[in-house]
């Protein structure tokens, strides 16, 4: 009886506690609903006080995290809000925290944030500029001079080759004609990840290159062009013909390479400029493109509804849209989706300066062009050097990208793994200057195997397509045992690719001219630069005296070299033991001779560090970053005050003590000419960057 009375008093105060836990609980809900409910309805208010603000403060004003301490100082009790803050003045700590609170995961943050991006803009009914690029008829071709019995580049053979040249002789010079591409045609679509595959030497590069308006400046169709590259004469000339367009404009038409971002392979960089900075320069020369327009557009037709929108897709589109920025959120947001966030303050080095590692500087020449705001995307190898996992996280990436904004991607991948060829849409393989195939990557194995060649289960789609168009490796994907083998060539298999479904498809929408008027007028680009001619001064100030600063250690090590060698020529030749008269006067020249000399080589210490950089200088100014004048100028006039420091120092401490003349006049021009003398290396070697070594733009026919 006892035991039965203690297990009911058991069942009753569990009874009783679970009575105490659901009021406490619909309490806590309660009052968690309400301080839900006042903070949206503080946000609403928040929201309400900028849309009441002008539209150009509108633009650049937005809600961003705040958090403010309460109760004594070492309680760690914080209270979460927001506060109403200029995009343009945001601070280093705060776009690093925020763009920490949107990615924290790159693989699925980075998605939900660009889902939420277009969800905005879908919502208000925007368009978004898209690129399609055509090409049609493509051909390149080269004349390479044949060398035979002398392949060796001796002394004798490059004079004889000269003089044979030179004379004109006949039959002294034999050429050879390689074509590169041979009259290639198709589309890239926006909004699709087309993989470029084939093996080297198949004209990969030259198909980017040419896509991207920077083979050529000028093609039209039917028309061939002698492309003569004037930096070097030795270099071979190109002839290439057809015809590219982009929303059915043609290359002469407006700028590609301001419509266009082109990777290269070949990683150039400054290598005293950290990561941040790097990408930072580049956003600032590349613009925003029309992120400015279409964040006015979204805003105001979210504002006639009273559409509410998040406040951290708001802000991020409003710090995204800002123009001049020395430093954006755009920069950190690329820093963290490629991973370049834990070495973002290094400096990128190079042979001689230890830098970030080569994966690092192969992710950084991806970012220094996806920063900007291009929309077709032509990538030339950017998995060289990358690790399997690396590469398959940058082309998810890029997909995210291509997938939600639209963009146009053409991406040249050498050996993808079977993870990363599953994120293309389309497949364009290419072989000895050929497409094979273009068309969408799930059916690229059934034209195979109609052609009679299947891919073994456990083989990588992308390295059979690259083994099965070889005559060495073709044999073993033979299925139809049935059937002798016999080798099935490029030109078989594009006749069958013509035949086929898919050829036949792409041949009838290439028929069909594109219709402008369905192009986005934000979509191309007309102007060659982003920035103003004073802007573009500006910026290229800024980096060249940054540049300065971080080799200020050279500078100070000319000066003192100036010093001790201005010491040791005031005794060598000193006024008492020297008198004006004929047999001393050789004295004097060989005074003047030595300072000449002296002050001449002082400024050689400039030509290695700025040849360092001629080829990123080079590189830029065809991706029209700023012109020539605009790096040539600052990097000449910041150093004029370093060339009137050293001739001041000079000529303070020889001058009077060699015993020149003392006349003012005279002692003003020795100063003058020894500035001359100082700068001219500088001069001669900023006039060398300016010299133009490109193509044309008016072609040669």
């Amino acid at each position: 009886m006892a035991q039965l009375v203690g297990s009911d008093e058991i069942e009753s105060l569990r009874f009783e506690l679970a009575q105490i836990g659901r009021s406490i609980r619909s309490s806590f809900r309660s009052r968690t609903s309400s301080f839900r409910d006042g903070d949206h309805s503080e946000y609403e208010l928040q929201w309400a006080e900028v849309q009441r603000l002008p539209t150009f403060e509108r633009i650049n004003t937005a809600l961003f995290d705040d958090e403010e301490e309460n109760g004594t100082s070492g309680s760690g009790n914080y209270v979460k809000g927001k506060r109403v803050v200029n995009v343009t003045k945001l601070g280093a700590d705060e776009r690093h925290m925020f763009i920490e609170k949107l990615i924290k995961q790159i693989e699925h943050d980075n998605l939900r944030l660009l889902k939420k991006l277009r969800h905005r803009i879908d919502k208000v009914g925007v368009k978004l500029p898209t690129v399609e690029v055509r090409y049609k008829n493509l051909h390149v071709e080269a004349q390479c001079e044949l060398v035979r019995g002398k392949p060796l580049p001796t002394l004798w053979n490059t004079t004889k080759s000269l003089l044979s040249g030179l004379a004109n002789l006949p039959g002294s010079k034999q050429e050879a004609k390689i074509s590169i591409l041979n009259d290639v045609s198709g589309i890239i679509k926006p909004g699709r990840m087309t993989l470029l595959l084939g093996p080297p030497g198949c004209g990969k590069s030259t198909l980017l290159l040419a896509l991207s308006g920077k083979l050529s400046h000028s093609l039209k169709a039917d028309h061939v062009f002698l492309i003569t590259f004037v930096f070097f004469p030795l270099f071979p000339p190109l002839k290439v013909a057809g015809e590219i367009t982009y929303n059915g404009y043609r290359l002469e038409e407006f700028v590609p390479q301001k419509t266009s971002a082109y990777i290269s392979q070949y990683d150039l960089h400054t290598p005293e400029m950290t990561v941040r900075e790097i990408l930072d320069f580049s956003a600032r020369f590349q613009g925003i493109g029309s992120r400015a327009e279409i964040m006015k557009e979204v805003s105001r037709r979210e504002k006639q509804p009273g559409i509410v929108p998040d406040p951290d897709i708001d802000a991020y589109m409003k710090a995204i849209s800002v123009k001049g920025q020395e430093s954006t959120l755009q920069t950190d947001y690329i820093l963290k989706i490629l991973g370049l966030d834990i070495c973002a303050d290094t400096k990128v080095g190079d042979a001689i300066r230890r830098g970030i590692s080569g994966g690092q500087k192969k992710r950084l020449t991806t970012g220094e062009m996806i920063v900007g705001p291009a929309k077709a995307l032509f990538m030339d190898e950017i998995s060289n050097g990358l690790d399997s996992s690396t590469t398959f996280q940058i082309v998810s990436c890029l997909q995210h990208l291509v997938h939600i904004t639209d963009a146009t991607a053409l991406i040249s991948l050498l050996q993808p793994a079977p993870e990363t060829f599953d994120l293309f849409d389309d497949v364009i393989l290419l072989a000895e200057g050929k497409i094979v195939y273009q068309g969408p990557r799930t059916n690229i194995c059934k034209f195979f195997e109609e052609c009679g060649f299947k891919c073994p289960e456990r083989k990588g789609i992308a390295d059979f397509l690259q083994e099965v168009i070889s005559r060495k490796d073709q044999e073993q994907y033979w299925y139809h045992k049935q059937q002798p083998y016999s080798y099935v060539s490029v030109d078989h298999f594009i006749k069958k690719f013509k035949e086929h479904h898919i050829g036949q498809n792409l041949d009838e929408e290439l028929s069909k001219p594109f219709d402008k008027s369905q192009s986005h007028k934000d979509a191309l680009s007309f102007k060659p630069y982003s920035l103003s001619k004073w802007e573009l001064f500006k910026a290229c100030s800024m980096r060249e005296l940054l540049l300065m600063k971080r080799n200020s250690f050279t500078y100070v090590f000319k000066s003192v070299q100036l010093v001790i060698i201005a010491s040791i020529t005031m005794t060598t030749f000193l006024r008492t033991r020297m008198v004006v008269d004929i047999i001393h006067s050789s004295y004097f020249m060989g005074s003047l001779f030595y300072a000449l000399v002296i002050l001449h080589v002082d400024g050689f210490p400039e030509l290695s560090m700025t040849v360092s950089r001629i080829a990123v200088f080079y590189k830029q100014r065809e991706l029209c970053f700023y012109p020539a004048w605009a790096y040539a100028i600052p990097a000449a006039i910041l150093k004029v005050p370093l060339s009137l420091l050293e001739s001041f120092v000079w000529t303070s401490m020889t001058y009077y003590v060699i015993g020149y003349s003392p006349e003012v006049g005279r002692s003003v021009a020795f100063f003058v000419s020894s500035n001359l003398l100082s700068s001219t290396p500088v001069f001669c070697i900023s006039g060398y960057g300016n010299g133009r070594y490109d193509p044309p733009r008016t072609p040669i026919v």
